[in-house]
Protein backbone atom coordinates (compact mmCIF):
# COMPACT_ATOMS: atom_id res chain seq x y z
CA UNK A 1 0.00 0.00 0.00
CA UNK A 2 1.13 2.93 -0.95
CA UNK A 3 0.10 6.81 0.56
CA UNK A 4 1.55 10.11 -0.97
CA UNK A 5 0.43 12.99 1.20
CA UNK A 6 0.39 15.93 -1.01
CA UNK A 7 0.24 20.40 -0.04
CA UNK A 8 -2.66 20.45 -1.76
CA UNK A 9 -4.75 22.51 1.06
CA UNK A 10 -3.31 25.00 3.06
CA UNK A 11 -3.39 24.01 7.15
CA UNK A 12 -4.09 20.09 6.76
CA UNK A 13 -4.45 18.58 9.93
CA UNK A 14 -2.27 16.16 11.47
CA UNK A 15 -3.22 12.74 12.54
CA UNK A 16 -3.32 13.34 16.09
CA UNK A 17 -6.05 15.89 15.50
CA UNK A 18 -8.33 13.53 13.27
CA UNK A 19 -8.18 11.40 16.46
CA UNK A 20 -10.05 13.90 18.25
CA UNK A 21 -13.52 13.21 19.26
CA UNK A 22 -16.10 15.25 17.02
CA UNK A 23 -19.96 15.85 16.25
CA UNK A 24 -21.14 12.90 13.82
CA UNK A 25 -20.50 14.12 10.56
CA UNK A 26 -22.99 14.49 7.98
CA UNK A 27 -22.33 11.73 4.92
CA UNK A 28 -23.14 12.58 1.03
CA UNK A 29 -22.76 9.78 -1.24
CA UNK A 30 -22.25 10.84 -4.85
CA UNK A 31 -22.48 8.06 -7.61
CA UNK A 32 -21.97 8.03 -11.20
CA UNK A 33 -23.10 5.25 -13.33
CA UNK A 34 -20.79 3.06 -15.76
CA UNK A 35 -17.82 4.79 -14.25
CA UNK A 36 -14.88 3.89 -15.14
CA UNK A 37 -10.85 4.42 -14.03
CA UNK A 38 -9.41 6.32 -15.39
CA UNK A 39 -11.84 8.91 -16.59
CA UNK A 40 -11.29 12.21 -14.82
CA UNK A 41 -8.94 14.88 -15.17
CA UNK A 42 -7.40 13.70 -11.86
CA UNK A 43 -6.62 10.27 -13.13
CA UNK A 44 -4.37 11.55 -16.32
CA UNK A 45 -7.52 11.88 -18.38
CA UNK A 46 -6.07 15.12 -19.74
CA UNK A 47 -8.16 14.99 -23.44
CA UNK A 48 -11.22 16.26 -20.78
CA UNK A 49 -12.27 18.05 -18.26
CA UNK A 50 -13.45 18.00 -14.44
CA UNK A 51 -12.80 20.42 -13.02
CA UNK A 52 -14.90 19.80 -9.67
CA UNK A 53 -14.05 16.19 -9.21
CA UNK A 54 -10.50 17.13 -9.46
CA UNK A 55 -10.89 19.63 -7.02
CA UNK A 56 -12.70 17.37 -4.62
CA UNK A 57 -9.69 14.94 -5.18
CA UNK A 58 -7.35 17.66 -4.13
CA UNK A 59 -9.06 18.58 -1.38
CA UNK A 60 -9.81 14.99 -0.06
CA UNK A 61 -7.98 11.64 -0.45
CA UNK A 62 -7.89 10.11 -3.89
CA UNK A 63 -8.15 6.24 -4.43
CA UNK A 64 -6.50 5.14 -6.99
CA UNK A 65 -7.75 1.33 -6.88
CA UNK A 66 -11.16 0.89 -6.14
CA UNK A 67 -13.25 -2.37 -7.52
CA UNK A 68 -16.80 -2.57 -7.30
CA UNK A 69 -18.05 -5.77 -6.46
CA UNK A 70 -20.21 -6.46 -9.56
CA UNK A 71 -19.72 -4.83 -13.15
CA UNK A 72 -23.19 -4.27 -13.19
CA UNK A 73 -25.71 -1.38 -11.69
CA UNK A 74 -27.97 -3.63 -9.42
CA UNK A 75 -25.61 -6.47 -7.84
CA UNK A 76 -22.86 -3.81 -7.47
CA UNK A 77 -25.13 -1.00 -5.47
CA UNK A 78 -26.53 -4.16 -3.06
CA UNK A 79 -22.57 -4.70 -2.44
CA UNK A 80 -23.02 -0.86 -1.39
CA UNK A 81 -25.79 -0.55 0.63
CA UNK A 82 -25.05 -4.02 2.49
CA UNK A 83 -21.14 -4.72 2.84
CA UNK A 84 -21.45 -7.97 1.34
CA UNK A 85 -21.42 -9.45 -2.08
CA UNK A 86 -24.53 -8.80 -4.29
CA UNK A 87 -24.67 -13.37 -3.80
CA UNK A 88 -24.36 -13.56 0.17
CA UNK A 89 -27.32 -10.86 -0.51
CA UNK A 90 -29.36 -12.79 -3.03
CA UNK A 91 -29.26 -10.20 -5.06
CA UNK A 92 -28.14 -11.67 -8.73
CA UNK A 93 -30.93 -10.68 -11.07
CA UNK A 94 -32.34 -7.06 -12.21
CA UNK A 95 -36.01 -7.83 -11.12
CA UNK A 96 -34.85 -8.75 -7.41
CA UNK A 97 -35.21 -6.37 -4.81
CA UNK A 98 -33.26 -6.48 -2.19
CA UNK A 99 -34.80 -9.21 -0.05
CA UNK A 100 -36.57 -7.86 3.35
CA UNK A 101 -34.82 -9.33 5.61
CA UNK A 102 -31.28 -7.62 4.23
CA UNK A 103 -30.53 -4.87 6.82
CA UNK A 104 -29.20 -2.10 4.27
CA UNK A 105 -26.87 1.27 5.19
CA UNK A 106 -29.48 3.77 5.74
CA UNK A 107 -31.37 1.18 8.28
CA UNK A 108 -27.69 1.18 10.25
CA UNK A 109 -27.49 4.83 10.21
CA UNK A 110 -30.99 5.11 11.23
CA UNK A 111 -30.01 3.61 14.41
CA UNK A 112 -27.14 5.75 15.13
CA UNK A 113 -28.99 8.52 14.73
CA UNK A 114 -29.05 9.57 11.25
CA UNK A 115 -32.17 10.96 8.85
CA UNK A 116 -31.67 9.37 5.74
CA UNK A 117 -32.39 9.40 2.28
CA UNK A 118 -32.19 8.57 -1.61
CA UNK A 119 -32.73 10.54 -4.75
CA UNK A 120 -31.75 11.17 -8.62
CA UNK A 121 -32.25 8.19 -10.90
CA UNK A 122 -33.43 4.89 -9.97
CA UNK A 123 -31.38 3.48 -7.17
CA UNK A 124 -32.19 -0.21 -8.68
CA UNK A 125 -32.60 -1.61 -5.35
CA UNK A 126 -36.72 -2.04 -4.99
CA UNK A 127 -36.81 -4.49 -7.78
CA UNK A 128 -38.24 -3.28 -11.50
CA UNK A 129 -39.47 0.42 -12.13
CA UNK A 130 -42.07 -0.75 -14.50
CA UNK A 131 -42.62 -4.06 -13.05
CA UNK A 132 -45.23 -6.22 -15.32
CA UNK A 133 -48.32 -7.89 -14.34
CA UNK A 134 -47.08 -11.27 -12.69
CA UNK A 135 -44.08 -9.14 -11.31
CA UNK A 136 -46.08 -6.68 -9.84
CA UNK A 137 -48.69 -9.35 -7.96
CA UNK A 138 -45.59 -10.92 -6.73
CA UNK A 139 -44.05 -7.98 -5.02
CA UNK A 140 -47.33 -6.73 -3.50
CA UNK A 141 -47.98 -10.30 -2.29
CA UNK A 142 -44.58 -10.45 -0.29
CA UNK A 143 -43.93 -7.00 0.44
CA UNK A 144 -40.64 -6.94 -1.48
CA UNK A 145 -40.64 -3.12 -2.44
CA UNK A 146 -39.07 -1.91 0.91
CA UNK A 147 -36.98 1.38 0.61
CA UNK A 148 -39.99 3.58 1.70
CA UNK A 149 -39.13 1.81 4.78
CA UNK A 150 -35.27 1.71 4.90
CA UNK A 151 -35.19 5.99 4.55
CA UNK A 152 -36.60 8.91 5.52
CA UNK A 153 -36.57 10.64 1.90
CA UNK A 154 -37.08 8.57 -1.11
CA UNK A 155 -37.03 10.36 -4.34
CA UNK A 156 -36.43 8.99 -8.24
CA UNK A 157 -36.34 11.90 -10.84
CA UNK A 158 -33.92 12.96 -13.66
CA UNK A 159 -30.30 13.89 -12.35
CA UNK A 160 -30.69 17.03 -13.34
CA UNK A 161 -33.30 17.65 -10.84
CA UNK A 162 -30.72 16.43 -7.77
CA UNK A 163 -29.65 19.66 -6.66
CA UNK A 164 -33.24 20.85 -5.90
CA UNK A 165 -34.15 17.33 -4.32
CA UNK A 166 -30.71 18.02 -2.32
CA UNK A 167 -32.19 21.29 -0.76
CA UNK A 168 -35.27 19.61 -0.24
CA UNK A 169 -34.36 16.76 1.64
CA UNK A 170 -32.25 19.27 3.82
CA UNK A 171 -34.80 21.65 4.41
CA UNK A 172 -37.00 18.35 6.32
CA UNK A 173 -33.71 17.02 8.21
CA UNK A 174 -34.48 17.53 12.10
CA UNK A 175 -32.87 20.16 13.82
CA UNK A 176 -29.42 18.70 15.23
CA UNK A 177 -29.65 15.62 13.69
CA UNK A 178 -26.73 13.69 11.25
CA UNK A 179 -27.70 13.18 7.88
CA UNK A 180 -27.22 10.44 5.16
CA UNK A 181 -27.87 11.50 1.45
CA UNK A 182 -27.59 8.62 -1.33
CA UNK A 183 -27.32 11.32 -4.82
CA UNK A 184 -27.43 8.97 -8.14
CA UNK A 185 -26.68 10.01 -11.37
CA UNK A 186 -27.38 8.72 -14.60
CA UNK A 187 -23.98 9.87 -16.57
CA UNK A 188 -22.20 8.50 -18.28
CA UNK A 189 -24.90 5.50 -18.29
CA UNK A 190 -25.33 4.82 -22.46
CA UNK A 191 -26.84 5.90 -24.33
CA UNK A 192 -24.34 8.87 -24.71
CA UNK A 193 -25.26 11.98 -26.21
CA UNK A 194 -23.95 13.56 -28.61
CA UNK A 195 -23.75 17.14 -27.32
CA UNK A 196 -23.00 16.28 -23.38
CA UNK A 197 -19.36 17.60 -23.13
CA UNK A 198 -16.62 19.01 -25.87
CA UNK A 199 -14.04 16.19 -25.95
CA UNK A 200 -11.92 15.68 -29.02
CA UNK A 201 -11.68 11.93 -30.11
CA UNK A 202 -8.65 12.54 -31.55
CA UNK A 203 -7.25 13.61 -28.36
CA UNK A 204 -8.01 10.27 -26.43
CA UNK A 205 -6.07 8.03 -25.42
CA UNK A 206 -6.82 4.59 -25.97
CA UNK A 207 -6.38 1.96 -23.25
CA UNK A 208 -4.62 -1.55 -24.97
CA UNK A 209 -7.97 -3.57 -25.27
CA UNK A 210 -9.65 -1.09 -27.37
CA UNK A 211 -8.31 -1.13 -31.58
CA UNK A 212 -7.68 2.12 -32.97
CA UNK A 213 -10.86 2.54 -35.22
CA UNK A 214 -12.80 6.12 -35.72
CA UNK A 215 -16.06 4.34 -33.89
CA UNK A 216 -14.30 3.76 -30.92
CA UNK A 217 -12.49 7.19 -30.88
CA UNK A 218 -16.49 8.69 -31.49
CA UNK A 219 -17.76 6.54 -28.99
CA UNK A 220 -15.36 7.20 -25.96
CA UNK A 221 -15.73 11.02 -26.88
CA UNK A 222 -19.85 11.17 -26.40
CA UNK A 223 -18.72 9.13 -23.05
CA UNK A 224 -16.40 11.67 -22.16
CA UNK A 225 -18.64 14.35 -22.63
CA UNK A 226 -21.17 12.67 -20.54
CA UNK A 227 -18.69 12.69 -17.47
CA UNK A 228 -18.15 16.37 -18.33
CA UNK A 229 -21.66 16.85 -17.77
CA UNK A 230 -21.54 14.56 -14.75
CA UNK A 231 -18.69 17.15 -13.59
CA UNK A 232 -21.20 19.94 -13.66
CA UNK A 233 -24.12 18.14 -11.66
CA UNK A 234 -21.74 17.13 -8.80
CA UNK A 235 -20.73 20.76 -8.61
CA UNK A 236 -24.16 21.83 -8.54
CA UNK A 237 -24.87 19.43 -5.94
CA UNK A 238 -21.41 20.19 -4.12
CA UNK A 239 -23.06 23.96 -4.13
CA UNK A 240 -25.90 23.65 -1.91
CA UNK A 241 -23.83 21.89 0.53
CA UNK A 242 -21.86 24.86 0.81
CA UNK A 243 -24.48 27.06 1.19
CA UNK A 244 -26.23 24.60 3.70
CA UNK A 245 -23.12 26.10 5.94
CA UNK A 246 -22.90 22.34 6.58
CA UNK A 247 -19.99 21.35 4.31
CA UNK A 248 -17.40 21.52 7.17
CA UNK A 249 -18.77 18.75 9.00
CA UNK A 250 -19.77 16.40 6.21
CA UNK A 251 -17.77 13.41 4.77
CA UNK A 252 -18.10 13.09 0.71
CA UNK A 253 -17.54 10.42 -1.31
CA UNK A 254 -17.62 9.90 -4.79
CA UNK A 255 -17.72 6.87 -6.83
CA UNK A 256 -18.60 4.77 -9.75
CA UNK A 257 -21.70 2.18 -9.84
CA UNK A 258 -19.04 0.13 -12.34
CA UNK A 259 -17.55 0.40 -15.87
CA UNK A 260 -18.30 1.94 -19.07
CA UNK A 261 -20.48 0.11 -21.16
CA UNK A 262 -17.33 -0.90 -23.55
CA UNK A 263 -16.28 -3.85 -24.79
CA UNK A 264 -13.82 -5.57 -21.85
CA UNK A 265 -15.61 -2.87 -19.60
CA UNK A 266 -19.33 -3.43 -18.23
CA UNK A 267 -20.76 -6.69 -18.03
CA UNK A 268 -17.24 -8.40 -17.78
CA UNK A 269 -14.84 -9.16 -14.73
CA UNK A 270 -11.79 -7.33 -16.75
CA UNK A 271 -10.43 -4.15 -14.44
CA UNK A 272 -12.23 -1.90 -16.66
CA UNK A 273 -15.35 -3.17 -15.87
CA UNK A 274 -15.02 -3.20 -11.93
CA UNK A 275 -12.35 -0.40 -11.48
CA UNK A 276 -13.61 2.79 -10.40
CA UNK A 277 -12.83 6.10 -9.30
CA UNK A 278 -13.12 6.81 -5.57
CA UNK A 279 -12.85 10.35 -3.47
CA UNK A 280 -12.72 11.32 0.17
CA UNK A 281 -12.93 14.68 0.88
CA UNK A 282 -13.85 15.38 5.17
CA UNK A 283 -12.59 18.80 6.32
CA UNK A 284 -10.32 18.73 8.92
CA UNK A 285 -10.79 14.95 9.73
CA UNK A 286 -9.73 13.31 6.23
CA UNK A 287 -6.39 13.40 4.66
CA UNK A 288 -5.33 14.84 1.70
CA UNK A 289 -3.08 12.80 -0.84
CA UNK A 290 -3.29 9.86 -3.07
CA UNK A 291 -3.77 5.96 -1.75
CA UNK A 292 -3.34 2.58 -4.32
CA UNK A 293 -4.95 0.25 -1.01
CA UNK A 294 -7.06 -1.95 -2.98
CA UNK A 295 -10.65 -1.18 -2.11
CA UNK A 296 -13.57 -3.17 -2.62
CA UNK A 297 -17.39 -2.16 -3.28
CA UNK A 298 -18.46 -4.13 0.17
CA UNK A 299 -16.27 -1.65 2.01
CA UNK A 300 -18.39 1.18 1.59
CA UNK A 301 -21.32 0.59 4.02
CA UNK A 302 -18.70 -0.40 6.93
CA UNK A 303 -16.70 2.72 6.35
CA UNK A 304 -20.32 5.42 6.97
CA UNK A 305 -20.88 3.10 9.80
CA UNK A 306 -17.50 3.32 11.42
CA UNK A 307 -17.57 7.02 10.31
CA UNK A 308 -20.61 7.57 12.18
CA UNK A 309 -19.80 6.46 15.17
CA UNK A 310 -20.62 2.94 15.00
CA UNK A 311 -19.43 -1.05 14.61
CA UNK A 312 -19.77 -2.47 11.56
CA UNK A 313 -21.90 -5.92 11.83
CA UNK A 314 -19.69 -9.02 11.57
CA UNK A 315 -21.86 -10.39 9.18
CA UNK A 316 -20.47 -7.78 6.95
CA UNK A 317 -17.52 -9.17 4.40
CA UNK A 318 -16.62 -5.69 3.29
CA UNK A 319 -13.66 -3.76 5.66
CA UNK A 320 -13.80 -0.51 6.87
CA UNK A 321 -11.48 2.10 5.53
CA UNK A 322 -11.60 4.97 7.95
CA UNK A 323 -8.49 4.76 9.39
CA UNK A 324 -6.95 4.81 5.92
CA UNK A 325 -8.69 8.04 5.37
CA UNK A 326 -8.36 9.58 8.93
CA UNK A 327 -4.72 8.53 9.71
CA UNK A 328 -5.53 5.57 12.28
CA UNK A 329 -5.37 1.96 11.67
CA UNK A 330 -5.68 0.45 8.81
CA UNK A 331 -5.45 -3.31 7.55
CA UNK A 332 -4.43 -3.58 3.98
CA UNK A 333 -6.34 -6.08 1.50
CA UNK A 334 -4.66 -8.71 0.08
CA UNK A 335 -7.45 -9.07 -2.73
CA UNK A 336 -10.88 -8.30 -3.94
CA UNK A 337 -13.65 -10.19 -4.92
CA UNK A 338 -16.06 -9.58 -8.12
CA UNK A 339 -19.64 -11.49 -9.33
CA UNK A 340 -20.56 -11.68 -12.98
CA UNK A 341 -24.54 -12.29 -13.16
CA UNK A 342 -27.73 -11.96 -15.32
CA UNK A 343 -28.21 -8.55 -16.66
CA UNK A 344 -30.95 -6.91 -17.51
CA UNK A 345 -35.04 -7.94 -17.48
CA UNK A 346 -34.97 -9.78 -20.88
CA UNK A 347 -36.07 -13.51 -20.50
CA UNK A 348 -33.02 -15.97 -21.48
CA UNK A 349 -33.67 -17.44 -25.29
CA UNK A 350 -31.52 -19.63 -27.45
CA UNK A 351 -30.24 -16.36 -28.82
CA UNK A 352 -29.33 -14.55 -25.52
CA UNK A 353 -25.51 -13.40 -25.78
CA UNK A 354 -23.07 -12.54 -22.87
CA UNK A 355 -24.28 -9.34 -22.61
CA UNK A 356 -27.55 -10.28 -21.07
CA UNK A 357 -26.45 -13.92 -19.45
CA UNK A 358 -22.79 -14.20 -18.32
CA UNK A 359 -21.75 -16.10 -15.14
CA UNK A 360 -18.38 -15.51 -13.45
CA UNK A 361 -16.07 -15.01 -10.59
CA UNK A 362 -12.70 -13.46 -10.13
CA UNK A 363 -9.99 -12.54 -7.43
CA UNK A 364 -7.53 -9.72 -8.11
CA UNK A 365 -4.70 -9.32 -5.78
CA UNK A 366 -1.79 -6.41 -6.23
CA UNK A 367 -0.43 -7.73 -9.50
CA UNK A 368 -2.82 -11.02 -10.27
CA UNK A 369 -6.06 -11.47 -11.51
CA UNK A 370 -8.12 -14.69 -11.80
CA UNK A 371 -11.49 -15.10 -14.13
CA UNK A 372 -13.18 -17.90 -13.70
CA UNK A 373 -15.83 -18.33 -16.22
CA UNK A 374 -18.68 -20.38 -15.55
CA UNK A 375 -20.62 -20.16 -19.11
CA UNK A 376 -17.90 -19.83 -21.80
CA UNK A 377 -19.99 -20.79 -24.27
CA UNK A 378 -21.84 -17.39 -24.42
CA UNK A 379 -20.87 -15.65 -27.62
CA UNK A 380 -19.63 -12.36 -26.19
CA UNK A 381 -20.87 -9.24 -26.83
CA UNK A 382 -20.52 -5.47 -25.22
CA UNK A 383 -23.52 -4.52 -22.36
CA UNK A 384 -26.08 -1.76 -23.56
CA UNK A 385 -23.36 -0.88 -26.84
CA UNK A 386 -23.53 -3.50 -29.26
CA UNK A 387 -25.57 -1.51 -31.51
CA UNK A 388 -22.74 1.52 -31.27
CA UNK A 389 -20.17 2.22 -33.82
CA UNK A 390 -17.07 0.99 -31.56
CA UNK A 391 -18.47 -2.60 -31.62
CA UNK A 392 -20.17 -2.69 -35.23
CA UNK A 393 -16.36 -1.38 -36.70
CA UNK A 394 -15.05 -4.07 -34.05
CA UNK A 395 -16.85 -7.20 -35.33
CA UNK A 396 -16.59 -5.70 -39.21
CA UNK A 397 -12.84 -5.43 -38.50
CA UNK A 398 -13.16 -9.00 -37.06
CA UNK A 399 -15.10 -10.36 -39.99
CA UNK A 400 -12.41 -8.82 -42.48
CA UNK A 401 -9.60 -10.26 -40.53
CA UNK A 402 -7.91 -6.86 -39.35
CA UNK A 403 -7.82 -7.26 -35.80
CA UNK A 404 -4.65 -7.83 -33.63
CA UNK A 405 -4.50 -11.20 -32.17
CA UNK A 406 -4.86 -10.54 -28.56
CA UNK A 407 -8.04 -8.41 -29.39
CA UNK A 408 -9.62 -10.93 -31.75
CA UNK A 409 -8.77 -13.94 -28.31
CA UNK A 410 -10.73 -11.15 -26.24
CA UNK A 411 -13.50 -10.56 -28.05
CA UNK A 412 -14.07 -13.79 -30.54
CA UNK A 413 -12.61 -16.89 -29.13
CA UNK A 414 -15.44 -19.39 -28.67
CA UNK A 415 -15.30 -21.15 -26.05
CA UNK A 416 -13.46 -18.91 -23.93
CA UNK A 417 -11.12 -20.04 -21.39
CA UNK A 418 -12.86 -21.55 -17.97
CA UNK A 419 -9.85 -19.61 -16.26
CA UNK A 420 -8.14 -16.68 -16.98
CA UNK A 421 -4.78 -15.54 -15.51
CA UNK A 422 -3.30 -12.23 -15.91
CA UNK A 423 -0.24 -10.45 -15.14
CA UNK A 424 -1.74 -7.05 -14.70
CA UNK A 425 1.87 -5.52 -13.85
CA UNK A 426 3.27 -6.38 -17.41
CA UNK A 427 -0.34 -6.98 -18.97
CA UNK A 428 -2.55 -4.28 -17.81
CA UNK A 429 -5.33 -4.70 -21.21
CA UNK A 430 -5.53 -8.20 -19.33
CA UNK A 431 -5.16 -9.71 -22.86
CA UNK A 432 -2.36 -12.68 -22.26
CA UNK A 433 -3.93 -15.54 -20.49
CA UNK A 434 -1.50 -17.28 -18.56
CA UNK A 435 -3.39 -19.89 -16.89
CA UNK A 436 -2.11 -23.46 -17.41
CA UNK A 437 1.42 -22.39 -17.47
CA UNK A 438 3.70 -23.98 -15.43
CA UNK A 439 5.55 -21.25 -14.62
CA UNK A 440 2.86 -19.22 -12.79
CA UNK A 441 0.90 -22.69 -10.93
CA UNK A 442 1.58 -21.23 -7.65
CA UNK A 443 0.16 -17.82 -8.27
CA UNK A 444 -2.93 -19.83 -10.09
CA UNK A 445 -3.58 -21.92 -7.27
CA UNK A 446 -3.31 -19.16 -4.70
CA UNK A 447 -6.02 -17.07 -6.13
CA UNK A 448 -7.89 -20.20 -6.95
CA UNK A 449 -7.97 -21.22 -3.04
CA UNK A 450 -8.85 -17.27 -2.22
CA UNK A 451 -11.69 -17.38 -4.80
CA UNK A 452 -13.17 -20.47 -3.50
CA UNK A 453 -13.33 -19.75 0.46
CA UNK A 454 -14.80 -16.40 -1.07
CA UNK A 455 -17.13 -18.52 -2.34
CA UNK A 456 -17.94 -20.91 0.22
CA UNK A 457 -18.25 -17.73 3.00
CA UNK A 458 -20.87 -16.27 0.63
CA UNK A 459 -22.74 -19.15 -0.06
CA UNK A 460 -22.17 -19.14 -3.75
CA UNK A 461 -24.48 -21.08 -5.73
CA UNK A 462 -21.68 -22.02 -8.40
CA UNK A 463 -19.38 -24.60 -8.22
CA UNK A 464 -15.73 -23.62 -7.13
CA UNK A 465 -12.99 -23.70 -9.96
CA UNK A 466 -10.49 -26.03 -9.50
CA UNK A 467 -6.71 -25.82 -9.47
CA UNK A 468 -6.23 -28.72 -11.99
Amino acid sequence: MKLTRRSLLSGVAAPAILQQPKNKPNILFLLSDDHSYPYLGVYGARWMSTPTLDRLAAEGLRFDRMFTSSPQCVPSRAAFMTGQSPVAVRVGRFNTPLPPDVKSLPEYLRELGYYTGVCGRYFHLDGVIKAGPITQRVYEKYGLKTWNKRVDYLDVSPQGQTPARFREFLSRVPRNTPWFLWINFSDPHHVWDKDAGHVNPAAIELPPHLPDLPGVREDLARYCGEIERLDSLVAENLEVLRKSGQEENTLVLFAGDNGMAFPHGKGSLYDPGLHVPLIVRWPGRGRTGVTDALISGEDLAPTFIEAAGGKPPERMTGRSFLGLITGGSYQPRKYIFAQRLHHGNQPFTANTKSAGFDLGRCVRSDRWKLIYNCTPYMEYQPTDSARDPSWQQIVQAHAEGKLPPAIERAYFQRPRPVIELYDLAKDPGELNNLAGDPNYKAVQEELIAALTEKMIIDFDFLPPPTAD
